[in-house]
């Protein structure tokens, strides 16, 4: 397995190759260039490292790596993108893989870490002198089989009562609902000013996480949402209380799985849940188009999340260290294991 290194820069040129070795790992429309340019452009630092592995003329593997402190490297993690930025065409060994970039990275590199692997696109290695895993969160998914009345039917009693009685609420007061599904690029801008809205008026302002139309967030999002819509597959579903939106989802597709990326809601309205009802008219539209197979959460795993799924499964690290010394010592460098869900493989060195 021999790597090609690249600066970061001509991505774009080999986008076609790259997105072509991702659509054949369905899943993982956030891998794509459409989602990666933007976020490049707008939380990259321009010296990251674009990493290729062909055989027989096809790309076999692909990853964006960035320099941590001490000659470690790590995989492109930024907080908005839900997988590491490494792709393999399955056939891949990932330690195997991750000894021959070590060799070909510049300067003497001392590890490789590569963060947030998904055990459904990338088997998990075992624990050896020289590799070492950690689980980092589990994600939960829908998967949707059969008609959204049974999907429906075996949720839990609480979430059922508790929806109809919000609705029979609003119904009392004179509040229409309805879900809207944006998918023009032309939208876009707009939708992401509302998501604003809802965002900047929550718990999300205070800590300096909240999308705004004119910050690195609002920016991201209203260009990578653009570049999916004018694919075809980006949606944008805001829920609304008569003229008010009181709940969005941001989600993005390939043709078998679609990825809630982000939500937001009203707090004004948090008595009656607006989320939770535009989740429900939102799932039955999934189920009832009968296009996709899995809906993603891609988050970690929350007391809501298990309304609507018993499913999950656990994301991990993976170092891969040149000596075995060197996993010791970052072993016993490293923070507890419950802390681990905040950290890259790598957390004392980034």
């Amino acid at each position: 397995m021999i790597w090609t290194i690249h600066p970061i820069a001509q991505f774009a040129d080999f986008k076609i190759e790259w997105d072509t070795l991702v659509s054949s790992r369905p899943g993982t429309p956030f891998l794509e260039s459409a989602f990666l340019l933007p976020i490049l452009d707008i939380f990259g630092t321009g010296e990251e490292l674009l990493c290729l592995h062909h055989a027989d003329g096809q790309l076999c593997a692909a990853a964006i790596m960035q320099r941590g402190r001490k000659n470690i490297w790590q995989t492109f993690q930024p907080s908005q993108l839900p997988l590491g930025a490494w792709v393999t065409n399955g056939n891949i060994d990932l330690i195997s893989a991750c000894n021959e970039l070590m060799r070909r990275l510049p300067g003497l590199t001392l590890a490789i870490g590569v963060s947030q692997l998904d055990p459904q696109i990338q088997v998990r290695a075992e624990d050896s002198p020289k590799v070492r895993t950690q689980d980092y969160i589990k994600t939960a998914w829908v998967d949707i089989e059969g008609g959204f009345e049974a999907y429906w039917e075996a949720r839990g009693k609480n979430l059922k009562q508790n929806t109809r009685k919000q609705r029979n609420k609003l119904q009392a007061e004179g509040i229409n609902t309805r879900i809207e599904c944006i998918s023009t690029p032309a939208d876009v801008a707009k939708a992401i000013e509302d998501y604003g809205l809802l965002e900047s008026a929550g718990w999300k302002a205070a800590d300096g996480t909240a999308i705004r139309p004119d910050n690195a967030q609002g920016h991201f999002y209203r260009e990578m949402l653009k570049n999916f819509c004018s694919l075809g597959r980006g949606r944008i579903y805001r829920y609304w209380f008569g003229e008010k939106v009181v709940a969005m989802d941001l989600c993005i597709n390939d043709d078998k799985v679609i990825v809630i990326l982000k939500t937001a809601y009203d707090e004004s309205y948090k008595t009656v849940s607006p989320s939770t009802l535009m989740r429900q008219d939102e799932f039955r539209q999934l189920f009832e188009e009968h296009k996709f197979s899995r809906i993603e959460f891609y988050g970690k795993v929350m007391e809501w999340h298990t309304r609507w799924t018993t499913q999950n499964r656990t994301l991990y690290h993976a170092t891969d260290y040149r000596w075995g010394w060197l996993k010791k010592i970052h072993a016993y460098l490293s923070p507890p294991v419950d802390q681990l869900s905040q950290q890259l493989p790598l957390p004392s060195e980034t």
